[in-house]
């Protein structure tokens, strides 16, 4: 999906949920879609910069936690970076492959893992905050320079 596309969709979204897509959160989640790796706040402030003007670190982080609640974002935890999410407005649980040479990451949804998951989280009673499954490893491209 497109920029134009994925904030069409977000927009939309925020909408049915009468929630507040801001002109702010609307530009920190153009920034994350826009990156080609995971951003992190500091370097979303920094591209945020307007002249000499630099908004608050609280400012980006109220957007980035109001992204994170309307599932268009995802915090990779390893890399304490953000990545607009692929199935946004969709109930998943995040799977992540995470190449620990160039910092790609793809977002994979495999139903299967996240029923069995879901199922092993009830049965232990365990209430997680943040459902996210990260695989680290090397992607085709660095574990083909590999050998």
């Amino acid at each position: 999906m497109n920029t134009r596309a994925a904030l069409q969709h977000a927009e939309r979204l925020c909408k049915q949920r009468q929630a507040r897509l801001t002109p702010q959160r609307r530009r920190v989640l153009q920034l994350v879609i826009e990156a080609d790796k995971p951003i992190g706040a500091y370097e979303l402030l920094e591209q945020m910069r307007d002249g000499e003007r630099r908004p608050a670190p609280p400012t980006v982080y109220r957007a980035l936690d109001f992204l994170l609640e309307q599932g268009l974002i995802h915090r990779i935890e390893s890399l304490h970076a953000f990545i607009g999410c692929a199935h946004a407005g969709t109930r998943h649980t995040s799977q992540f492959l995470v190449c620990t040479d160039c910092g790609q990451v793809e977002e994979v949804c495999t139903a299967d893992l996240g029923k069995t998951l879901q199922q092993e989280v009830q049965r232990s009673g365990f209430l997680p905050s943040r459902p996210v499954i990260e695989l680290l490893g090397l992607c085709q491209d660095c574990n083909k320079r590999t050998y």
